[in-house]
């Protein structure tokens, strides 16, 4: 009997966990959403209780339920969760305080302590993985940012400076394995709380763009893959663990000894295009693909500034939407919206594709926007390229469940599950009227920022004497 494989894909906004055969077939599904962040303390963005936990312990159990099969056909159980993330615990493993987000400012700085319950510092994957197998073992391709990791071997430093220097000791720290180890089998407790059979076999991934890299198929240094999530980047795959210049960074990659590049992204991406359907009080999707797709390039020269959060090197940053006349509606501002999603990334990618010296071709696409033929023609059209979206809604489940198929031998190495796994989706290519539109377009887009950035900063400025007052 042909085994399957259990993908736990906890994202920004949502755990999906997944029951793939061998082949890389869906079989059972689930989704919880997550709780909306914290945000009370000013810089601060944690989940709220145990929220990361209680949702991926729902919809496993979901997807148990769903699942028609034999239970004991399910070999292994691959972990992917959120990166950047902080979590310290008790000396047991239990939370001290809420998991940090990504967004929050604590992440990029120093381990300061807090709680003199705290023993241990670990990422949100590391945090899972002990609720799951009591290990206290973590996936090393999941640490980015302040860790004393050696970026060229991920493995934590010989450098005392480096431990000094991020603020954690390394008694602190947990265990490192790479993409495919073995963190531990599912306890009995664990197996009580999330329905998984005890005893099987919990496999380490990477970080969640990594992750989704592989699951989509990104193997070699030609191809860009445009991951269109709530933090939206294009990336390709390298094999230096450092990057060129500033329009990229290197972070490690789901196989191990290779690097995902990763351009400069958008910190609020397809969050923006959903803000925008709770702002028509959950207008259809569907109705406003529609409609946005009759409409021509350029949105009747609606122009989008997407940083409804801003970067963290500009934190005066804001969004924007310019250029109305009257004459646009709500399918106007819509299908702005993805055009300066689309226009961002292909000059983020082309700022890339110049420090590494090559073109970048064909785009792959995923993420929830992804879905929508809409916007995978925009990017076509916008880059100039062939776009293929991936065949999964789930791309970094699939990858967690390649990790798995791998560490557990399904497959002998990583080129052979891919191969037997990862499928290619739909092709959408340019249309060569619509390119050229976005061409000229964009010679006024790419030096939208110039404009924009004085105004926001002097906005900034004004608003801090205004609080001051």
């Amino acid at each position: 009997m042909a085994p399957y494989l259990l993908a736990i894909d906890n994202g920004s906004q949502s755990t999906k966990a997944t029951i793939f055969d061998a082949r890389g077939h869906a079989v059972a599904s689930a989704r919880r959403r997550l709780l909306p962040y914290d945000t009370t303390v000013p810089g601060h963005a944690v989940h709220p209780g145990d929220d990361i936990w209680d949702s991926i312990a729902e919809a496993c159990r979901d997807v148990m339920d769903q699942f028609a099969g034999d239970r004991a056909g399910i070999a292994a159980v691959g972990l992917c969760t959120i990166r950047f993330c902080r979590a310290l615990l008790a000396a047991d493993g239990s939370l001290t305080e809420p998991v940090l987000s990504w967004m929050d400012e604590r992440v990029s700085r120093p381990y300061a302590p807090g709680s003199p319950r705290t023993r241990y510092v670990t990422t949100s994957s590391g945090y899972i993985a002990h609720r799951l197998t009591g290990q206290f073992v973590d996936a090393a391709a999941n640490y980015q940012g302040v860790w004393p990791i050696e970026a060229d071997t991920a493995t934590w430093s010989s450098d005392p400076a480096a431990y000094a220097a991020t603020g954690m000791p390394r008694d602190m720290l947990f265990d490192l394995v790479p993409p495919g180890g073995l963190l531990g089998s599912v306890t009995a407790a664990a197996a009580q709380a999330t329905g998984i059979p005890a005893g099987l076999p919990v496999y380490a991934t990477a970080n969640d763009k990594a992750v989704e890299a592989l699951g989509c198929g990104l193997e070699d240094d030609g191809t860009v893959l445009l991951s269109l999530g709530t933090y939206i980047a294009a990336m390709t795959i390298g094999a230096s663990s450092a990057s060129t210049d500033g329009s990229y960074w290197a972070n490690f990659a789901a196989r191990p000894g290779t690097y995902l590049y990763e351009s400069t992204g958008i910190r609020r991406g397809m969050w923006m295009v959903s803000w925008y359907r709770t702002v028509l009080d959950g207008a259809p999707e569907d109705a406003l693909n529609a409609a946005a797709s009759a409409l021509a390039p350029g949105s009747n020269g609606l122009l989008t500034v997407p940083d409804w959060l801003a970067p963290t090197d500009a934190a005066w940053r804001r969004g924007a939407l310019l250029g109305f006349d009257g004459s646009q509606g709500r399918a106007h501002i819509y299908r702005s919206l993805l055009e300066g999603i689309a226009l961002t990334m292909a000059n983020n990618t082309a700022a890339m594709e110049q420090a590494l010296g090559h073109r970048l071709s064909p785009v792959l696409v995923s993420g929830g926007g992804s879905r929508s033929d809409l916007m995978m023609q925009i990017v076509a059209d916008v880059f100039g390229r062939p776009a293929r979206r991936t065949t999964v809604n789930d791309a970094a489940g699939l990858g967690a469940a390649v990790c798995a198929a791998v560490g557990h031998g399904v497959y002998p190495d990583w080129g052979q599950a891919t191969a037997a796994m990862v499928a290619d989706g739909e092709r959408f290519a340019p249309d060569a009227r619509a390119a050229r539109a976005y061409q000229q377009i964009n010679t006024v887009y790419a030096g939208l920022t110039s404009l924009t950035d004085p105004l926001f900063r002097s906005m900034a400025d004004g608003l801090a004497g205004l609080d001051r007052a």
